[in-house]
């Protein structure tokens, strides 16, 4: 029991360990050796010298995923070729070794490169839900070419040794190039772990079946609250067909998460105890993220966004469900501490985003670019310097300036540049004429009311959050 965790793992093959795994008595000593090293490295060492109530959050988040993957593994809803694909893929290739992986650009560049990429390879969708940021429908043909997807997977993972890529969209089951779909990127890129937000609405049998055999990959499925919400934003009779593709995954035993969208209409509905308790446990979902609606897409709408004092309640309630309720719940926006703060422009551990005309983001939900991948690749360049990009090297000073703001750590509560701190956003994207990613995109830049709207909406969240900040890192819980 005196050996290293991480090389117990390491050390071992992965049938080795899959035997081990399928054993519950060595699954409970691991999962209390993982929180022994978790409380360690974030409570104890806090190499970072954060203060200590932010530590305990990410601390308790982490455990709790480790705990969401022990059920599912207890419950037989991982199947034996998933859950061996994930000692290899996700463990072997993503969890252990990703910090040696690094070091060779870390000698480069001096810095850490980003742990992953968000690429949304094609605009088509079969569904059109308000608010999408990506405005998707089945009529889009733009669509990111298979020979250029697959560089960019094999790019990052030499450069930066990076094996995890978020697939996004339009609908990703929709993807097709050259001949290829998204089974065959999956398929021929083995030594990496893939997530994809999906409506799920196209996984049949047969396509859980495929992600079962292939095993490095997880669906984190949209949904916006019961019947009545979903179905009014995603379509009639879209709910049902959730149900049925969660029914699908949990037969072939591949794993699954649920992507919700908060609004000012649904946010007390989507983290209800019932809501969660149906989807955490009737369902099975071994994690969740929480994406608090953007103004930003299809018919953006400032008014839809949760209002300061919803985001208030729904902060204090998330802290609930994971300290309380055990939950990996994570809302990209109240979730600041998990990641602390802003993720975006490549930051170190963080990511950028590609979409299907190649052109490359520092977020989602920042969609302004000045490069575009296909271009960066003719004219010689590497992948790499992206990185390089004033732009979002403006992006990253700011992100380390929040952070450390005098020597005391910002509100993590707020920290999306986008939608909390839209002021120097704007400006940015002003002074680099970085351009409109879509149409939509264009009106919300162009639109002084959009604009004024973000400000007005900004000021209102840091008067409700900042005592909330005060009270919840600093006041009751003093740097150790």
């Amino acid at each position: 029991m005196a050996v290293q965790f991480s090389g117990l793992w390491s050390s071992m093959s992965t049938g080795v360990l899959d035997g081990l795994v399928k054993s519950p008595r060595f699954r409970g000593w691991a999962l209390r050796k993982g929180e022994q090293q978790l409380h360690r490295k974030y409570v104890v060492e806090n190499a970072d010298g954060l203060p200590a109530r932010i530590q305990e959050i990410r601390c308790k988040a982490l455990g709790n995923l480790l705990h969401s993957v022990n059920r599912a593994l207890a419950e037989g809803r991982i199947s034996p070729g998933v859950r061996r694909a994930l000692i290899k893929n996700f463990i072997g290739g993503l969890v252990i070794g990703e910090t040696e992986r690094q070091r060779p650009f870390r000698e480069e560049h001096g810095y850490d490169p980003p742990t992953f990429l968000t690429i949304s390879p094609t605009k088509r969708c079969n569904l059109q839900c308000k608010g999408c940021y990506a405005a998707s429908s089945a009529k889009n043909e733009n669509t990111l070419d298979y020979t250029t997807f697959s560089r960019i997977l094999r790019d990052k993972k030499q450069e930066w040794g990076s094996r995890f890529t978020v697939i996004s969209g339009g609908e990703p089951l929709m993807y097709r190039s050259e001949g290829k779909d998204l089974f065959d990127v999956l398929r021929e890129n083995q030594d990496q772990y893939f997530m994809m937000y999906t409506n799920s609405t196209l996984i049949d049998r047969e396509a859980a079946r495929k992600m079962a055999e292939l095993g490095n990959i997880t669906p984190a499925i949209s949904v916006e609250g019961w019947e009545k919400e979903t179905d009014e934003r995603r379509g009639a009779g879209v709910f049902r067909k959730i149900q049925r593709s969660m029914e699908n995954l949990r037969e072939a035993g591949v794993p699954f998460g649920v992507s919700v969208t908060g609004t000012r209409k649904n946010a007390e509905t989507v983290l209800s105890d019932e809501f969660m308790d149906y989807y955490f446990h009737q369902q099975g979902a071994v994690y969740g993220w929480l994406f608090q609606y953007m103004p930003i897409g299809r018919s953006f709408d400032v008014d839809l966004m949760v209002t300061a004092e919803q985001r208030k309640w729904m902060l204090e309630k998330e802290l609930h469900l994971i300290f309380e309720r055990d939950l990996f719940l994570i809302d990209f926006w109240n979730g600041g501490p998990m990641s602390l703060g802003c993720i975006s422009a490549g930051r170190s551990g963080g990511y950028f985003y590609i979409d299907w005309n190649g052109n490359i983001a520092p977020c989602v939900f920042f969609p302004y670019y000045i490069e575009n991948i296909s271009e960066l690749y003719r004219s010689g360049r590497r992948l790499s310097d992206v990185l390089e990009l004033a732009y979002f090297r403006k992006i990253r000073d700011w992100q380390g300036s929040y952070l450390r703001d005098g020597g005391k750590v910002q509100n993590l509560f707020m920290p999306c540049p986008m939608r909390d701190h839209h002021a120097f956003a704007h400006e940015t994207v002003m002074a680099f004429g970085a351009k409109p990613m879509d149409e939509e995109a264009a009106l919300a830049l162009a639109d002084p009311q959009y604009h004024g709207g973000m400000m007005k909406y900004n000021a209102e969240v840091q008067q409700a959050l900042d005592p909330l900040w005060e009270k919840e890192i600093y006041s009751n819980n003093p740097q150790r």
